[in-house]
């Protein structure tokens, strides 16, 4: 007989793109070290589904796996690396840690936030897939991809009976949730959500607010001696962030290409899709030409223009004296030398002489006139037209 299987879930997040992942001990557990009283129950369940209400005896023959269901509903093997047992006694604890290889790569990896860096107060998000949601039967099978996110702040720090430390944090979590990444508002993993505070009085009801999480230091410290490899890239991580930059910048089309190439390394993410059709959307309502842009633009150019030819302006005048000012000096103790630099044509023609003035004609000073009877020493004052 094959009876109904026993299914434990629960979240993880990948450490590195190459397919490492970290999740609770006790979430792959009932695989990893299936405990006794897991034969028993699929025991009986087979002598009942066999003998109905009829006594029987049987003994189970387990067959555990352990897979993960990325949010694009592919289905991945995964094998079990680093394994730390949760305190013994105890449900879940504060070294309630598994490290788990699936063949993959350019996956969407979260690195780790500095230990140092979380003070009471501080905001605090949790990534996972509750079961109620999952379970829910007003929702359809696509909420099941889709993760929640419950935002809450640090309440606490304090220690498992074990003397391992925990975060303690009312952001909601329920089951489901464990083995899912408490990260802060940089998008930085803080922690592992590890358990949830259920009631005393025997109802098994969860109280919201006091759930608790494993910091980042011991996640870091489990990984030591790991083949982990640390600060590893993520091709997809790049095309993401860099489509989430341009897309909250108003860059549309540069968003489109980032969007495409992401979902090409990992096709069908919801979040992905959700953010490239909107960011569709938002380029069809986009002008044809990105008028703001030309404008600015063309007053660059122009006031470049205007520029250049206010400089041409300065350089070319920037020995010219108005008129007054050569009447000036003339009747000045010590005048100045005067050249007509017309050319000879032009100097025939024209009924205007400066009196006291030498008449030089301009391509003769180009050419190198053999002797000017100028004296180096006064200042000389040339005109032209």
């Amino acid at each position: 007989m094959t009876p109904p299987p026993f299914r434990e879930t629960g979240t993880g997040w990948f450490v590195t793109s190459s397919g490492w992942l970290i999740t609770n001990g006790h979430v792959v557990s009932p695989a990893h070290r299936p405990p006794e009283w897991l034969a028993r129950q699929q025991t009986q369940k087979a002598v009942t589904q066999a003998c109905g209400n009829e006594a029987g005896t049987g003994r189970a023959r387990l067959e555990p796996s352990i897979s993960v269901l990325l949010a694009n509903g592919v289905r991945l093997p995964a094998r079990v690396v680093k394994y730390s047992p949760p305190v013994a006694g105890e449900a879940m604890s504060g070294q309630d840690l598994a490290l788990l290889k699936l063949d993959a790569a350019d996956m969407p990896a979260l690195s780790l936030a500095d230990s140092a860096q979380p003070r009471i107060g501080d905001r605090v998000h949790i990534i996972g897939f509750p079961g109620v949601v999952l379970s829910h039967e007003l929702l359809n099978a696509s909420a099941k991809m889709d993760a929640s996110v419950t935002s809450g702040a640090i309440s606490g720090f304090k220690q498992d009976r074990a003397n391992q430390p925990v975060i303690q944090t009312d952001a909601p979590a329920a089951w489901g949730n464990s083995g899912g990444p408490a990260v802060n508002d940089a998008g930085q993993v803080v922690g592992v959500l590890t358990f949830v505070t259920v009631s005393s009085d025997g109802g098994g009801e969860i109280v919201q607010g006091f759930n608790f999480v494993i910091p980042a230091a011991t996640v870091a410290k489990f990984l030591t001696g790991t083949p982990v490899p640390p600060n590893e890239p993520s091709r997809f991580n790049g095309a993401w962030y860099a489509a989430l930059r341009d897309y909250f910048t108003g860059n549309y089309r540069r968003a489109r290409v980032e969007l495409a190439e992401a979902n090409r390394l990992l096709p069908d993410l919801p979040d992905v899709r959700r953010v490239t059709i909107d960011n569709d959307e938002r380029l069809k309502r986009e002008p044809l030409l990105p008028w703001t842009p030309v404008a600015v633009g063309m007053l660059v150019v122009s006031a470049a223009g205007w520029a250049v030819l206010l400089v041409r302006r300065r350089m070319r005048n920037r020995f010219r004296i108005p008129p007054a000012e050569v009447l000036r000096l003339v009747e000045g103790p010590d005048p100045p030398t005067l050249l007509d630099v017309r050319a000879a044509e032009t100097y025939a023609r024209s009924p205007v002489r400066i009196p006291r003035s030498l008449h030089v004609p301009l391509e003769a000073l180009g050419n190198g006139v053999p002797a000017v009877p100028v004296d180096p020493a006064r200042t000389v004052i040339a005109y032209c037209t």
